[in-house]
């Protein structure tokens, strides 16, 4: 083993441009930040919707309307979905932790059952909120609606 034969242990070295080492390395002077400038300066950091000076896209575009900030979202759950998850899992009792283990509804989430489609099986439902025409077909089939 020779001093010329020595190279660097594997996954040692990055294989990248190395700025600011100097003129030589062709990254050195400004080391690729231009001339002058807020941007050339070290710290700078802008803010989300900075447009440099000009008047920034948010405060060009007309307001109006209202948003409500007492509004309470809820993931809406049609009765054609209860009855294909009725279908696909065999089971008679629909509860939270169901449409938490099948993707319908995120840990948060509030659920309310919609009225599109149709259940034709019995099955019991558990959830924040139904809809008059959602609770009236549930229970037509004979089965029962609980609010959480």
């Amino acid at each position: 083993m020779d001093l010329n034969s020595l190279k660097p242990a594997e996954g040692s070295t990055k294989n990248r441009k190395r700025i600011a080492r100097g003129t030589g390395s062709g990254r050195g002077g400004t080391s690729t930040r231009g001339h002058k400038g807020a941007k050339s300066r070290s710290g700078y950091k802008s803010k989300g919707g900075f447009e440099g000076g000009q008047m920034p896209l948010q405060r060009r575009v007309p307001k109006f309307g209202f948003t409500n900030p007492n509004r309470i979202e809820h993931k809406g759950i049609n009765l054609d979905t209860l009855q294909e998850l009725a279908d696909k899992l065999g089971i008679d009792t629909i509860d939270r932790q169901v449409f938490l283990d099948n993707g319908l509804a995120q840990k948060n989430d509030l659920i309310k059952i919609l009225g599109r489609g149709a259940v034709t099986s019995k099955v019991n439902v558990t959830a924040h909120k139904f809809s008059a025409s959602a609770s009236a077909a549930i229970e037509k089939v004979g089965g029962t609606v609980t609010k959480l």
